[in-house]
């Protein structure tokens, strides 16, 4: 239980705050995919290789992010996120000052471990500010914000990309960036702690969280390696034959997050009415929908589902960021949410590189194939470890050890 004799923090600002620097970060995270094939050309590269402007981030996201949570359960929370943003902005800024494909790298591998100290404590940090009862809708609008910030990078990034060149098109992208950053800066909350439980009081310590943050660290790594994979390839696939689309009709398919806004903010509800498990095997299953459904060469039909992909995704991420977030006892909540941003960069970073390579060179079909059968793996590993329920069966967003819903 959480003392404190500060005023109650306000669930819609810390809830504005976060969603700012979710924007921030995830807009400078995923701006280069919408120039990927501009890359390919400025540079010579195939798919998979222009893929590592992404990949090298997102994996040096996930090796930073353990130490940063680490680091979170000393230092203030509040303090680590306002660095990470304001950090990743001043390097979005220098970014396209890199003088050859070498630097841009390296300077992405360093934004990279900037950026991690957001989505590794972000999910901790409202665990403390709002509580159990609150926090599937607080890490709803954090992950929409999230959405909002991946569309707006990408989709910032391609329709300027034609006028201004990629190095135009990431600077415009990393001057909004910065203004989310002291938006958030100013605004988010100071951080309110769980009070120490009293020594030698109450049940023993609660030592196997580990090994409940199986199943959403298992199905966050697996969602967002097919999740990146098919976003890095989607440029080259909309602008060769037989679609052709010009390079910034073909951006428009990053308004698809829109569809991962709603999805997220709605999967806190979601939860409360089906079980995390049910949720997530619902989020999951409307994944692999979504992405067999881009196989026909048909615009519309691929747009429809990049849009459904997308609204399961991003709801499958929310059900299990907040799963993780609840499982965890409050001493360790920072090194929880570390832990599944690790596997969800990681599987982001591998998944993303190695699904681009397969469609450099067997095509979209084969990439749909991968994908899907990463998908499938993470519903199935989530209904093989489902448990019954034990005493009464009760709404588990309310109870943070609840594992009925499992």
């Amino acid at each position: 239980m959480v003392t404190d004799l500060r005023a109650p923090v306000s669930t819609g600002r810390v809830s504005a705050a976060v969603a700012a620097a979710g924007v921030s970060s995830f807009a400078l995270l995923y701006a280069p995919q919408a120039v990927l094939p501009q890359l390919a050309w400025a540079y010579g590269l195939d798919p998979g290789s222009a893929s590592l402007t992404v990949g090298v981030a997102t994996t040096a996201l996930a090796l930073a992010v353990l130490p940063l949570a680490a680091l979170s359960e000393v230092v203030d929370r509040r303090k680590i996120i306002v660095w990470s943003v304001i950090g990743s902005a001043v390097l979005g800024l220098l970014l396209p000052l890199a003088p050859d494909y070498r630097v841009l790298l390296v300077m992405r591998v360093l934004q990279g471990v900037a950026i991690a100290g957001f989505p590794g404590v972000a999910a901790a940090y409202l665990a403390d500010q709002v509580g159990a009862a609150r926090l599937p809708a607080a890490v709803g609008a954090m992950i929409a914000g999230n959405s909002v910030g991946g569309m707006l990078g990408r989709l910032g990034a391609g329709f300027t990309a034609e006028p201004l060149g990629w190095h135009g098109a990431l600077l415009v992208v990393a001057g909004v960036s910065a203004a989310c950053a002291v938006f958030a800066a100013v605004t988010l909350p100071r951080t309110v702690r769980p009070a120490p439980a009293p020594a030698r009081s109450g049940p023993a310590p609660d030592r196997g969280w580990i090994r409940r943050m199986a199943v959403p660290c298992a199905a966050g790594s697996l969602g967002m390696g097919a999740f990146v994979a098919v976003y890095n390839a989607a440029g080259f696939r909309l602008t060769a034959p037989p679609l052709d689309l010009a390079p910034a009709v073909a951006s428009l398919v990053f308004l698809a997050y829109a569809t991962g806004t709603v999805s997220s903010a709605a999967a806190g509800r979601l939860v409360d009415r089906l079980g995390r498990g049910p949720a997530l095997v619902a989020a999951l299953a409307t994944t692999v929908a979504g992405t067999l459904l881009t196989l026909p060469d048909a615009v519309p039909v691929v747009a429809a589902g990049f849009a459904i992909l997308t609204a399961g995704f991003f709801a499958a991420h929310t059900v299990a960021s907040a799963w993780v977030a609840a499982e965890a006892p409050p001493r360790a909540r920072g090194r929880a949410a570390g832990l599944y941003t690790l596997c969800y960069y990681l599987g982001s970073g591998a998944g993303g590189t190695a699904g681009t390579a397969v469609y450099g060179h067997a095509g979209w079909p084969a990439l749909v194939a991968l994908i899907a059968g990463w998908l499938l793996l993470a519903l199935v590993t989530v209904l093989v470890t489902r448990r019954p329920p034990r005493g009464r069966r009760g709404s588990p967003t309310r109870n943070p050890q609840a594992t009925s819903a499992l």
